[in-house]
């Protein structure tokens, strides 16, 4: 089978046939495969039949990659951008946006009547602890006539989940696999002393130094656990010599380039760029580029600074970094600099490019090779071990098809730090992902919203059609069989169905009536939780008890971010008489957070509103909503006068020179502009009946900040 002049490997032809035949299809395959391909097929044929398709993404950035993707492949007029942040031909017949958005769309009631598919990319996303719930419902709330596409490196439970997505889609759903990578992948461990090793090498390495070094290592070990009993904590000097990035460099400098490096902290990113820079520079003045790249570097740098709002984004020092062939890339990257990197990136300009996880995330930006700084990452809590998934989203960057034998994956470690990896590292190369499981959790407003547009019944049908509930199900079923066996042999032993007189038999009995209890209340649990939470905002009053709606269901029907909080200050009558321009930048403050180590002198004007509203996310019913929801509230009143700033018409150029911080903080600010202006949406909806002066005022505000950067798709 041939597609756009290509001849499709056996598991894309699979896929195109299910989708042919009227089937929805999975599609698990590694990284740069092509699984994107059976999305594309299907985009077009449902545009060839005159219907409408729906592209989703986790991330933002993906969604706009695809986006200017489609917009290319399909022509402009034709694809349309809805992130929340950008509204692009919102009617066009191909629409790219977050999983967010449409699962909205579908909660509001709107209805969808052309729409032929829906493809999902990283569909695993399901189990995201914070925004999982988000798949379950869209899958939950899609007619069942819509045909749906998901696309996954990482599914390892897939007989599990396509029965579910059987069941709760009402047709046939094919798992189509693909284990073998386009291009293999190598993986290194690289050390100071001896450069890059197999991993076989490394272990045969490693254990010689062990034994040479047993005496310093067992003194050490020790004195570590001397201190550790009172003298103090702290690791003290290494025994082997630390690896430096600057080390990776000249391991991969001649035959690995260009590669990613990733790292697990902004912050990180920009100070290993900035220092593989100034070692460059020293030894080679014109850089990694040859004479063309970089007079194609300098054409490029020469249109970039010609955009409007570029001289904000790019400074002297990150010019010079480009030239040598090095940057870096992370969220909090200005918009317009995150999208020229990319660029720069795919026109195969950079040769070393430092950045966080989200490079690694759908974005269609292979390297030969792919190196990881460390193997733990900060999760909100504390530092983890990094998910197999994760590790094999971002080592699948190594190896560009067609141009590669082998990606290479470099893990930088030490002599002396390589035991402790050996467990994560051989579930990393044995693939052991870890399995997708539900994060299904209703939040308060999907409640609210169900409650308002369906009788108890059909919400009970829809809960129960949740993965969760499934699996529950499955569980519940399987406790019960065993029940069941257990019986039988208790039976055959004397035992009378209530009582035992044998020692023997006793704790089977206990282990039996667990069984049933387990198995019972498994069946109801995921309606139960629906019922706790209906009952939550019965005992604070939003709902009555029979269910209708107070002032706070009301309310809460039309917000969806920081719902409770925001909630709680729209019926405490917060935002009413405040300034609109204050009032942005305490929305910017309740949708994100400034990173670490950032501060705004001037934001202490507003320390005593600041107070006053972490009083409300502090109250007891904005913290029982985030016990019972798991959603965690956001406030940082330090971005009051930021917000405030950009509602009056400041540019971000000006806002950053009264900033102080130690990264580039311009797309975290541009998010947060993105953000305050989305829930300035949704009090606008508050009010749009009972206030309509102060709704026409918020969508002014609207109009007013949707400006500069925060229109620009990065």
């Amino acid at each position: 089978m041939e597609y756009r002049g290509l001849t499709l490997d056996g598991f894309q032809s699979e896929a195109i046939s299910a989708l042919t035949a009227g089937e929805s299809v999975l599609v698990c395959a590694p990284t740069g495969t092509g699984k994107t391909l059976v999305a594309d097929w299907l985009v077009e044929r449902s545009l060839a039949q005159g219907k409408q398709v729906i592209y989703t993404a986790p991330i933002k950035a993906l969604s706009n990659q695809k986006f200017r993707d489609y917009c290319k492949l399909l022509g402009e007029e034709t694809v349309g951008l809805v992130t929340g942040d950008l509204v692009i031909r919102r009617d066009a017949p191909c629409r790219v946006m977050t999983t967010e958005i449409l699962r909205n769309i579908l909660l509001a009631g709107e209805t969808l009547p052309d729409l032929a598919a829906v493809i999902i990319d990283e569909i695993h996303f399901l189990d995201d602890k914070e925004r999982g719930t988000t798949w379950e419902e869209v899958l939950i709330y899609l007619p069942q006539a819509v045909q749906i596409v998901g696309l996954s490196a990482t599914l390892s439970n897939l007989g599990e989940f396509s029965a579910w997505l059987e069941e709760v889609r009402g047709r046939t759903v094919r798992v189509v696999e693909e284990h073998k990578r386009a291009v293999p992948l190598g993986f290194r461990i690289a050390t100071a002393e001896h450069g890059l090793l197999t991993v076989k090498d490394m272990q045969r390495r490693q254990a010689s130094w062990q034994r040479k070094m047993g005496n310093k290592l067992r003194k050490k070990s020790d004195d570590r656990r001397g201190r550790d009993r009172g003298r103090g904590r702290g690791r003290g000097r290494g025994l082997s010599q630390a690896t430096s990035h600057i080390d990776i460099f000249h391991m991969l400098r001649h035959e690995h380039l260009p590669y990613l490096y990733f790292v697990f902290s902004r912050r990180g990113t920009e100070e290993l760029a900035r220092g593989l820079g100034r070692h460059v520079a020293e030894g080679r003045p014109r850089g990694l580029l040859d004479y063309e790249e970089r007079e194609e570097m300098e054409d490029r740098l020469a249109a970039f600074k010609k955009l409007p709002g570029a001289e904000v984004a790019l400074y002297q020092p990150l010019e010079r970094l480009y030239q040598l062939g090095i940057a870096f890339h992370h969220a909090g990257l200005h918009v317009m600099l995150k999208a020229f990197v990319e660029e720069l990136y795919e026109a195969k300009l950079l040769k070393v490019l430092y950045c966080t996880s989200t490079f690694a995330l759908g974005i269609n930006m292979p390297a030969r090779s792919a190196v990881f700084d460390g193997l733990f990452r900060y999760d909100g809590k504390g530092m983890i071990p990094l998910p197999t998934r994760e590790f094999m989203q971002m080592a699948g960057r190594a190896g560009r098809r067609g141009m590669d034998d082998e990606g290479t994956v470099v893990i930088r470690t030490t002599l002396e730090d390589y035991p402790q990896l050996t467990p994560q590292l051989t579930g990393y190369l044995n693939a052991s992902y870890e399995p997708v499981r539900s994060r299904f959790s209703l939040s308060l407003n999907s409640v609210v919203n169900l409650l308002s547009r369906h009788d108890s019944d059909r919400i009970r049908q829809i809960v129960e059609r949740s993965f969760l509930a499934f699996f529950r199900d499955r569980k519940a079923k399987s406790d019960i069989s065993d029940a069941k066996r257990l019986e039988q042999q208790l039976l055959a032993n004397g035992w009378d169905g209530e009582h035992t007189s044998k020692a023997e038999l006793k704790h089977k009995v206990k282990k039996l009536n667990r069984l049933k209890r387990r198995a019972l209340s498994g069946k109801d649990a995921t309606w139960a939780e629906f019922e706790e939470r209906v009952q939550f905002l019965v005992d604070c009053g939003y709902l009555q008890e029979d269910l209708t709606f107070n002032a706070g269901a009301i309310v809460l029907s039309h917000v969806q971010i920081q719902e409770m909080f925001t909630t709680e200050l729209v019926l405490g009558g917060f935002f009413e008489s405040m300034e609109i321009d204050v009032l942005f930048g305490v929305l910017c403050g309740m949708c994100s957070e400034l990173p670490r180590g950032v501060g705004v002198p001037e934001s202490r004007k507003y320390k005593g509103l600041g107070r006053r509203i972490a009083q409300v996310q502090v109250s007891d019913v904005v913290t029982a909503a985030e016990e019972l929801t798991g959603l965690p509230t956001t406030w940082d009143h330090q971005l009051i006068v930021i917000g405030q700033w950009w509602a009056q018409g400041r540019s971000l150029g000006e806002i950053l020179e009264r900033v102080v911080s130690p990264t580039d903080i311009s797309g975290s600010l541009v998010g947060a502009f993105r953000r305050g202006k989305d829930l300035a949406g949704q009090l606008r909806d508050v009010w749009r009946e009972e206030h309509p002066e102060r709704a026409e005022a918020l969508r002014d505000l609207i109009r007013s900040v949707s400006r500069d950067e925060v229109e620009v798709v990065d």
